[in-house]
């Protein structure tokens, strides 16, 4: 087999953000262009969006090695299709695409071009702009994940019409953390299939907005023992009265050990299955203090669990594990239900700066401010 060259009009390399150190300002440089493969795409990268996971990275070290080059979600046009990546005429050169990936620097979003696998690209859908389309990927992968992989729930596709997520609307499901990305993707999901008994904790503001995406009633952390209120209502509810918990399923969403996964520990009781975005962040990061992280979510709170709680840790990034999803969570399912308008993308924060390393460091520092409440950050990658 011939190895892959680039075509003549792409150049051989191009600028990236990396990370030199844990802290450290963010850096630019040059590096290879490289040329897509059977069943690969090379990508033009325009469009970026920030997740708390870049800020983990670069102001934690979390799994790196300097220089990393970092970022998950992209958007962008197709530049060069690899042998057999336009099966189906599912891509064409020139194509508006986004995705999510995360494995090789070579498919990283921090730069202005990459490369990737076909099956990791959704094409852009009518009537949604890229900034849009680029908010979307990371967060709806995750929700899909979580739901399937860590609660056990079942997410068929193509959706059956007659799918039953379970008598009367399905289990309870506490989606903590609702009005972030993971949060909102997450409860759209399972209004979808049918989910019906979904409770979020967001503050107050939120609280309209997450009834519209499928919530059946909302709960302001920051007010009163918000804990002993969604226990109370749950009750009232009808939960529990088998001896079952009262709340089964609870998703973290956040991953916060004092903000989340605290109050988490007095509302699970036995039977129930938590799932926690990781790292479990022990000390957010602030410009004065570097964070502390926790992977093991056994190790989170020990002794304060009630036995019988079933703790799991949630890796989006294991998603390609589950084959259906590998192939077509973001080649087919994810345009789908865009197009179809089941999933509306988030609000949207711009960072604006006049380079790419000027938007890349401020993205971070919003991040480590803790800046968006109820919005996802995008910033442009390439400047033509």
């Amino acid at each position: 087999m011939a190895t892959p060259t680039l075509s003549p009009s792409i150049p051989p390399t191009h600028p990236a953000v990396v990370i030199t150190a844990a802290r450290a300002p963010l850096s630019t440089i040059s590096v290879p262009t490289e040329a897509p493969g059977p069943g690969e795409v090379l990508i033009h990268v325009l469009w970026t969006s920030s997740t708390p996971f870049d800020l983990h990275q670069s102001d934690g070290g979390l799994g790196i090695i300097p220089p990393h080059l970092a970022g998950g979600s992209f958007g962008g046009t197709v530049a060069q299709l690899g042998e057999g990546a336009a099966a189906g005429a599912r891509l064409t050169v020139g194509d508006v695409v986004f995705g999510f990936d995360f494995r090789l620097p070579r498919a990283r979003a921090h730069q202005t071009y990459l490369t990737t696998d076909a099956y990791m690209v959704s094409r852009l859908p009518a009537g949604l702009t890229l900034p849009e389309a680029v908010a979307v990927p990371a967060n709806l992968v995750t929700a899909f994940h979580v739901t399937t992989a860590d609660l056990g729930l079942a997410l068929p596709w193509p959706r059956p019409a007659d799918f039953n997520a379970g008598g009367d609307g399905g289990p309870t499901i506490l989606v903590w953390g609702a009005a972030g990305s993971v949060g909102n993707y997450t409860l759209q999901v399972l209004r979808h299939w049918g989910y019906r008994n979904l409770l979020a904790v967001a503050a107050g503001k939120h609280h309209a907005h997450l009834r519209g995406l499928g919530a059946r009633e909302c709960f302001d952390y920051t007010r009163g023992d918000v804990a002993a209120e969604v226990l109370g209502y749950a009750g009232r509810a009808g939960g529990g009265a088998d001896g079952r918990p009262r709340i089964p399923y609870i998703i973290d969403c956040i991953g916060s050990l004092e903000g989340t996964v605290r109050p988490i520990s007095r509302v699970a009781e036995p039977g129930a299955t938590v799932a926690v975005m990781l790292p479990v962040i022990k000390r957010h990061t602030t410009e004065d203090v570097a964070p502390e992280f926790e992977m093991d979510v056994s190790k989170v709170l020990p002794g304060e669990w009630k036995e019988g709680v079933e703790l799991k840790g949630t890796r989006a990034f294991l998603y390609l594990q589950n084959e259906l999803f590998k192939e077509h969570l973001q080649a087919d399912i994810i345009p789908a239900l865009l197009e179809q308008g089941v999933i509306k993308p988030n609000k949207l924060k711009v960072v604006e700066g006049k380079t790419l390393l000027e938007r890349a460091e401020g993205a971070r520092k919003l991040l480590r401010n803790q800046a968006p409440s109820g919005e996802k950050l995008v910033w442009r990658v390439a400047d033509e």
